[in-house]
């Protein structure tokens, strides 16, 4: 018998479910030193950048059904794309100690039990999350995603209706360019996640579709209650804000399940992402590894400023992207067949360190689209006269 595939409804309750996430709001506070118009301004336009990008790595996953590593074997060959799924399971057992690490201090500040209490609580519930499996927590994810879209509206009402009093952040140089970065930073990350889900869509075109869209709205709105926290309340950490709203319980409640269903994605990625870099892994064994090493790495280890990381992520995977977006869409090329694709290696380099060399320059757009505009273009170029050289031999 088939298996039924996931359904456009099902995959946009797992972004919604991403998009509702405390690291978003952490990292929307950042951007309040430009003030509220053009904080937002720079969100919405970082957002229409990460979530267009990552409509466009969905979709290669979706076409050929394949996991988002997978894909990566299209335009890098079987070994040359061994690199990036290492890279991109470092990425994601890192993004599930910051998850659990965040969820567990700002539960900790509503009841006082211990963070270390707390990440265990998370970890152990991300861990149900995996058990369950993909295609059967659609139901639950019904309950939770109506509960924290309830609860994240009262969130909207206590930062913007119940404080009228505007307080001027003081600035500390972001320029608008790099608050547009940051906010393109977010969508970015789950570039090498997307196909993971998408593969599995009924209709794959909608499907992606729907993920990107709604994830973009929702960690807009997330951003936006970053920045407001930051403006209206004096920078009050997320805790407090639901402590003064009267959610106790039901802020505790927003806070880890929004935490569950966020680094559930990042876990069980994970776990896909190994099984490409040898057969013999079981991707749910490994995702299970994965989020006890996040739930005792955020128990051990500080984890408050994340804007490093971020750019990190964007240096490896925005060019690597780009190759895939170039030979999938433009050049109509696979390298499955063949074990390394060096010229596209060489192409990802030069994307890398060019990412890397754009953070010293103020580019009004942020510096992923430009770097991943020139990385396509190189890539396009270098295959067309391997190609030429090719037929003249």
């Amino acid at each position: 018998m088939e298996k039924k595939g996931t359904s456009v409804f099902s995959n946009s309750l797992i972004w919604f479910g991403a998009g509702v996430s405390i690291a978003e709001i952490v990292t929307g506070t950042y951007l309040a030193t430009l003030g509220l118009t053009k904080g937002i301004l720079a969100t919405i336009v970082g957002h229409i950048i990460g979530c267009t990008l990552l409509f466009l790595a969905g979709i290669i996953g979706a076409k050929t059904k394949k996991s988002a590593m997978e894909t990566v074997k299209i335009s890098f060959g079987q070994k040359g794309s061994i690199i990036f799924s290492i890279l991109n399971v470092v990425q994601l057992a890192g993004w599930t100690a910051i998850m659990i690490y965040d969820g567990a201090i700002s539960a900790d500040g509503i009841w006082n039990t211990g963070k270390w209490v707390w990440c265990i609580v998370i970890g152990a519930l991300i861990i149900l999350w995996i058990i369950i499996g993909i295609s059967n927590i659609e139901k639950i994810n019904v309950v939770a995603m109506t509960a924290l879209f309830i609860l994240t509206i009262i969130l909207c009402k206590v930062v913007f209706i119940d404080n009228h009093t505007m307080t001027k952040v003081a600035a500390d140089g972001l320029t608008f360019g790099a608050a547009v970065e940051l906010a393109v930073a977010m969508p970015l990350s789950w570039l090498p996640l997307i196909s993971d889900y998408t593969r599995e869509a009924e209709k794959p075109v909608k499907a992606t579709a729907a993920s990107a869209i709604v994830y973009g709205l929702v960690s807009c709105w997330m951003y936006i209650i970053g920045m407001g926290a930051a403006i209206f309340t004096q920078n009050a950490g997320i805790d407090q804000i639901m402590l003064k709203a009267g959610l106790g319980i039901a802020g505790l409640l927003i806070i880890v399940f929004s935490t569950v269903t966020t680094t559930y994605l990042d876990a069980y990625s994970a776990g896909i992402s190994s099984e490409t870099i040898s057969h013999k892994i079981k991707g749910k064994y490994m995702a299970i590894v994965v989020t006890i090493i996040g739930t005792i790495a955020a128990i051990v280890y500080p984890m408050d400023d994340i804007t490093d990381f971020l750019y990190l992520i964007g240096s490896v995977f925005a060019p690597m992207i780009a190759i895939q977006i170039a030979d999938f869409f433009i050049l109509k090329k696979n390298s499955d067949d063949k074990n390394v694709e060096i010229v596209n290696v060489i192409i990802w380099v030069i994307g890398f360190a060019l990412y890397r060399y754009l953070m010293t320059v103020d580019i009004i757009v942020g510096n992923t689209l430009p770097d991943m505009v020139i990385t396509i273009i190189v890539c396009v170029i270098a295959n067309q006269i391997v190609k030429v050289k090719g037929n003249v031999e």
